[in-house]
């Protein structure tokens, strides 16, 4: 039998020992676990699982016990998340004046490896007891946002790359120039942007107070380290209010990040509209952003692939309307990643356009039947008369391609 067919989502309730958790459908922050799926031993998990809100999960009937009656399969929810997206990709939006991704490429260049500069020197700084200075953090943060507002596809990319040993500073880096898109979709007002901006390049800052070694740990945390773990909100808006200068706009972004739609996030427990608007960009821009990336015990999934995961996770943790306004700020396929052709070839989105999003423009890399690489040509698939089109998305690992070699 196919594994997708034995994979199935169930209820909390349903939850049962003896069977076998596929994945615990949250965001890996969310929880605890060294894995999203393991063997379900005692009710003693169980409740652990219940404290971190989950209200549904998937089980692998084939490796434990079935779930009492019908549960929808992995395969149904997936057909019901693409339909969906398409009917996101429908929705008639304006298209921003933007100048060449050639010209802007480089500036973002710069900017991105200043950017993360910055966020480590002000990680630093913090361990050492000093202040953060929004002098130090402004001018980048006013350059993210018209870097974003000439062409996005040249920083957005270049934020998906990441490495072990800096994922705590480049991961600020990129929820910044993410919530800068975001915020700009809403069409928020320039002075708000900054301040959304701030507040998610310094969202994280407190972790300055969360020893390396929980942080980076490669196994389930124990419930005093998991406790140590969430502490980095609370630290983060003391370092703040302690910031001269810094806008209660930053606070929200830092502050509620890990608050969640239906109650169920920390640290207070904050529900619906009792989160700010900016609380609840930033949740769903920090969860997008650490569920794509590698890290050492866990691996990043495919940017189309969260953004299905994202829409999911909404019917609970997340503003529906504000994720389906930030599926159209990234576009269906966002720049950077790997797509599957209809003629099988493979290619890097490299462009979007805002009025034909499931049609961006590809730089085709590969041939995926022939498995061997093809001299790179840049097709815009919007363009009448293209006959490719995209069918599906792909894993620059699962075919060995370095996506460093592509993107930057």
């Amino acid at each position: 039998m196919n594994q997708k067919n034995t994979i199935k989502l169930i209820t909390i309730e349903q939850l049962r020992p003896g069977m076998y958790i596929q994945d615990v459908n949250c965001s890996w922050m969310d929880h605890p676990f060294a894995a999203n799926h393991f063997m379900l031993h005692d009710v003693k998990r169980i409740n652990e699982i219940k404290a971190l809100g989950v209200r549904q999960l998937y089980i692998d009937t084939a490796k434990g016990i079935d779930v009492e009656g019908v549960g929808k399969s992995e395969e149904d929810i997936r057909h019901d998340v693409d339909v969906r997206m398409a009917q996101i990709a429908e929705e008639i939006q304006s298209t921003p004046q933007r100048v060449s991704l050639v010209r802007e490429f480089e500036r973002a260049r710069v900017l991105h490896s200043e950017a993360n500069r910055i966020v480590r020197s002000l990680i630093q700084d913090v361990r050492l007891g000093k202040q953060v200075e929004l002098e130090q953090v402004e001018p980048v943060v006013e350059n993210m946002i018209d870097s974003v507002f000439r062409n996005q596809d040249a920083l957005l990319p270049l934020a998906r790359l990441k490495d072990h040993d800096n994922y705590t500073f480049q991961h600020s880096v990129s929820v910044c120039a993410l919530l800068v898109s975001f915020a700009r979709g809403l069409n928020l007002e320039r002075q708000i942007i900054k301040e959304v901006a701030i507040g998610g390049l310094l969202h994280d800052v407190g972790k300055a107070k969360v020893p390396d070694e929980i942080l980076n740990k490669p196994a389930k945390l124990t419930d005093a380290e998991f406790g140590k773990m969430k502490s980095h909100v609370v630290q983060s808006i003391l370092i703040l209010q302690n910031t001269p200068g810094i806008s209660q706009i930053a606070l929200d972004v830092a502050g509620q990040h890990h608050e969640r739609f239906d109650g169920t996030g920390y640290p207070n427990q904050l529900k619906g509209e009792q989160i700010s608007l900016y609380g609840r960009m930033g949740a769903i821009v920090d969860v997008y952003d650490a569920i794509t990336s590698d890290r050492v015990y866990h691996k990043g999934m495919a940017p189309t692939a969260a953004l299905g995961r994202l829409l999911e996770w909404s019917k609970y943790h997340f503003d529906p309307e504000l994720v389906r306004i930030y599926i159209k700020c990234v576009g269906i396929y966002p720049t950077g990643s790997l797509v599957r052709l209809e003629n099988g070839r493979l290619g890097v989105v490299i462009e979007q356009h805002e009025e034909k999003m499931m049609q961006p423009k590809v730089r085709v890399i590969y041939h995926a039947e022939n498995k061997r690489y093809l001299a790179p040509e840049v097709i815009d698939l919007s363009k009448p008369g293209c006959p490719d089109k995209i069918i599906g998305h792909e894993d620059f690992d699962a075919w060995k391609i370095d996506p460093k070699r592509w993107i930057g």
